[in-house]
């Protein structure tokens, strides 16, 4: 009996490690019935995006191997031809995430990062909730203008050298045993220059994380880059943060995202007659709405990373500070010294960086004209177009200033060795190499390969079918079905695919309901950008998860409880606000006359 039951745990053990592997071959082979006893491109489609949604929750491939799959299936199940689907992996997205690296790179390479970095954590101070706050603030103001990859691509370097900045020197709430140092703002300040006690490394912190608030929190495994459970809790926290803003951002403006422009752009060719969305208009509607989710998605993120001490990680308080988080503010003010004054480089990086926000900015800022209304041609410029130029520009320029003998001093500010080559520029190709995530390129190829199919196949067709019998439902109840809905097939597909696909099906069920179609077309624009719980369900999910603090289960998990904040705060506001302001209780006479004249 021993030794059968010995054999038994050996099997089971052995299945145990082997489990990724039984998933990658059971998973389509138990679904492989669907396109063989129902062989149509729904069924097919639907088999292609099961077997890749699984294999992306599960991990049980590499995400980016995983988000090949589309790419060998589709054209063997005949949905899409082979290079129609290759066409679906390289989009505009991927140029601009490329010029973007390109600044990255350059920001990176000249310490441009730390410099802001050190002088951001020096101002909003050693508070882990204060400073997520203050970068979720920060990416929302400018998701309002540009685009959500582009801001999280910009500022996650900024927030990875913050990170890396507060786990080194101790910062990371590490307080030790709730001791505390009653002092007057100007001891605050101009004290810790005086106080002589050693500065604070990562061996000093996980030697001290034996007694205290470390005992609770444990130590990481030796592997481990954290000192503590408490520093990875943090990194978690903020890296997440800065997607959730960006994607809140992006809700503000008309042209904070591609979705919204989608809405903007089938709205007024279906209903030409509607003169009630403008950049005003959405800007009225989506503003409270930004602040409460920002808010809310803030709390959310603390409760769940941070705990329910707001007290000890928010305190605005400088006459209140513990030990340790004055060593740390002195550590960090001398690593700051040591960068010396703003060198050439950086100063070069930063201009770019002003004139690509400003580009993209005044391309088509929506209440004036911008400056693509200075070509005849419309419609062939991009943030992409900017940000390639800017990003090839950087290769070119040199990075010693021009007329200059001096030695070339190096991002750091110490070194005086004279570079062979003056001619040297800003980036080279291997420092751009080593910033670009191709991993993510071919991610977001996959969603984009998956939206494809379900178009073209007819699945998004044969889903739009089973909206009808929500017929008898009262309005707000569509609306929210519309939502949910939205909400969960964004996970899996891109934010434009998915809306361009249910725009037209959600205009018809409002036609048919007599509902006013703003009613559930604003409500699902908004929604669709809620894909916030795998890598996939937009750029800004895998730039950040590429940053390898965060696994699946954990932006499932938070990204659940923002996605559950932002349908709930988008329905409040359409049952609320507006209700006057699009004048929801009518169906309006644009919607009766497309839907007496009109057509799908």
């Amino acid at each position: 009996m021993r030794l059968e039951a010995a054999a038994r745990m050996d099997l089971i053990k052995k299945l145990w490690r082997a489990r990724k592997l039984i998933l990658v071959v059971l998973i389509p082979l138990s679904l492989l019935p669907l396109p063989l006893i129902h062989p149509t491109s729904e069924a097919c489609c639907a088999y292609v995006l099961i077997v890749t949604a699984v294999y992306w929750v599960s991990e049980a491939v590499p995400l980016g191997a995983a988000a090949l799959v589309p790419a060998f299936l589709y054209p063997l199940f005949g949905v899409l031809k082979s290079s129609e689907v290759a066409a679906e992996y390289c989009k505009d997205t991927t140029l601009l995430l490329m010029g973007v690296i390109c600044l990255a790179a350059s920001i990176e390479k000249w310490n441009l990062h730390k410099r802001i970095a050190l002088r951001m954590v020096m101002i909003a101070g050693a508070k882990p909730g204060m400073l997520v706050l203050g970068f979720m603030c920060c990416t929302v103001f400018l998701s309002m203008w540009l685009s959500n990859t582009s801001t999280t691509a910009m500022v996650m370097p900024i927030a990875e050298a913050v990170l890396q900045q507060l786990i080194s020197t101790g910062v990371a709430d590490t307080q030790e045993d709730s001791e505390t140092v009653e002092a007057t703002e100007d001891d605050c300040l101009g004290g810790m220059a005086a106080l002589s006690l050693p500065a604070v490394n990562i061996s000093d912190v996980a030697t001290q994380g034996a007694s205290g608030e470390f005992a609770n929190l444990g130590k990481e495994s030796k592997n481990s880059r954290y000192p503590t459970k408490r520093d990875h809790m943090i990194c978690k926290c903020l890296s997440l943060s800065i997607t959730y803003a960006a994607t809140i951002g992006g809700l503000i403006t008309i042209t904070g995202t591609s979705t919204n422009l989608i809405f903007a752009e089938q709205f007024n060719n279906r209903y030409p007659d509607a003169k009630v969305i403008n950049f005003g208009t959405w800007f009225i509607f989506s503003f409270p709405i930004a602040i409460i989710m920002l808010l809310l998605t803030w709390v959310w993120l603390h409760f769940l990373f941070l705990g329910c001490n707001f007290r000890e990680t928010c305190s605005l308080s400088k006459k209140r500070k513990t030990r340790r988080e004055m060593l740390s503010e002195r550590k960090i003010h001398d690593e700051y010294i040591k960068l010396g004054p703003i060198s050439y480089p950086e100063v070069v990086t930063g201009v770019f960086f002003i004139l690509m926000t400003l580009l993209w900015f005044t391309r088509e800022p929506g209440f004036v004209p911008g400056w693509t209304s200075l070509f005849e041609k419309k419609g062939y410029r991009t943030d992409a177009t900017v940000s390639v130029l800017l990003g090839f520009l950087l290769f070119l320029i040199p990075a010693r200033r021009p007329f200059s003998r001096s030695p070339r001093t190096t991002a750091g500010g110490g070194s005086t060795e004279r570079d062979p080559d003056p001619l040297a520029p800003m980036i080279t190709w291997k420092d751009f190499q080593n910033l670009m995530p191709w991993e993510i390129v071919i991610l977001v190829g996959g969603g984009y390969a998956l939206a494809a199919g379900c178009k073209v196949s007819g699945l998004s067709v044969w889903i739009g079918r089973q909206l009808e019998p929500m017929s008898g439902l009262p309005p707000w109840m569509v609306t929210l079905l519309a939502c949910l809905l939205v909400s969960a097939v964004t996970e899996f597909a891109s934010n434009p695919a998915t809306l361009t696909v249910f725009l037209p099906i959600l205009s018809a069920l409002s036609e048919t309901l007599k509902i006013n179609p703003l009613h559930t077309l604003i409500p699902a624009t908004m929604c669709v950008s809620f894909g916030v719980m795998l890598p996939v369900g937009n750029p800004p999910n895998a730039i950040v998860f590429s940053y390898g603090h965060v696994q699946i289960s954990d932006m499932v998990k938070a990204g659940f409880g923002v996605n559950l904040i932002g349908v709930l705060v988008v329905m409040l506001a359409i049952t609320t606000w507006g209700v006057p302001l699009f004048n929801l209780t009518e169906f309006p006479d644009w919607a009766i006359d497309r839907n007496v004249t009109g057509s799908l």
